[in-house]
């Protein structure tokens, strides 16, 4: 009955078939046309360390604690976590499509943020990072030495420097992650017996480093008020940071009851070295360091 209108009617059916073709040909510079569409839903992830901690301690510290903040927020569909032994806690929030995903992330941070007095004091020190990152890789690479050359400290110390912070500000990555990384930090082993035998604990250790490898300003000679005639000011600049090997050596714990001068080199040995050797990667049986981007 339907078809039978239109076919008994031709001129109608043109004048509407006309119509159709017109709002068509309107409407296509209006259509959003992408040649990859971003269909995918949003996803932000919150990335924490809670040092020396295995995964039971961070789960129970850091990552419930934060997951349940997290929960709830406006537009989450699901969420994922992970904790692991090396102290990492990683949470993935996933959001409808249609979220947007700024808006996504700052309202994750503010839950964030209201859960920060309840963490621990070594993660607050280190920070909670929010990425507006997906937890699927897009790309994965690895960075190895042919001869051998170049050992992974040095590998990853160069993509450190000179690759992830170029990859970051690729269009569309999100964040870009170092797999085995060795990033240069100066290792101090001490003795137990020999701290024991002068009395001291490595809380002491730790104490002398707090107190003695700080930055300080120094201040400024000649600032006003000066005496009439002064021109000059010289800015000084205390040298209080510890760099070298010798520098950490030299570190001094305590004083003895004779007034000898008790030094780290008397305790224990320094060493430049890896902040963490928990992880490594190896890339065609070559000892690589691996980058990834989501």
């Amino acid at each position: 009955m339907f078809v039978e209108f239109f076919i008994k009617r031709p001129v109608f059916t043109t004048v509407c078939s006309l119509i159709i073709l017109l709002i068509g040909a309107i409407s296509i510079p209006t259509l959003p046309v992408a040649q990859y569409p971003d269909i995918s839903p949003k996803q932000v992830s919150v990335q924490a360390n809670y040092n020396g901690a295995d995964a039971q301690t961070v789960e129970n510290a850091v990552t419930t604690i934060l997951e349940r903040a997290i929960n709830g927020v406006d537009g989450m569909r699901y969420m994922t976590s992970s904790s692991s032994n090396d102290g990492t806690s990683s949470i993935n929030i996933t959001f409808a499509a249609d979220k947007d995903q700024d808006i996504a992330a700052v309202d994750v941070q503010n839950r964030v943020s209201l859960a920060e007095p309840q963490l621990p004091e070594s993660v607050l020190q280190t920070g909670v990072t929010v990425n507006k990152e997906s937890a699927n890789f897009l790309m994965a690479f690895g960075l190895y030495s042919e001869n051998g050359e170049y050992d992974n400290l040095f590998l990853s110390n160069y993509a450190n420097l000179y690759l992830v912070d170029a990859l970051k500000r690729v269009n569309g990555v999100g964040n870009v992650q170092i797999f085995g990384e060795r990033t240069y930090a100066m290792r101090l082993w001490l003795d137990p017996l020999r701290l024991a035998s002068r009395n001291l604990t490595a809380q002491d250790v730790v104490d002398a480093l707090r107190e003695q490898n700080i930055q300080v300003g120094a201040g400024r000679i000649g600032q006003p008020p000066a005496p009439e005639g002064q021109q000059y000011q010289i800015d000084l600049r205390a040298i209080s940071r510890l760099e070298t090997v010798s520098d950490f050596e030299e570190l001094i714990l305590a004083t003895d009851e004779d007034g000898t001068l008790i030094k780290l080199n008397d305790v224990g040995r320094v060493e430049l070295g890896a902040q963490n050797y928990g992880t490594f990667l190896r890339f065609r049986a070559n000892e690589a360091v691996g980058l990834t981007g989501n």
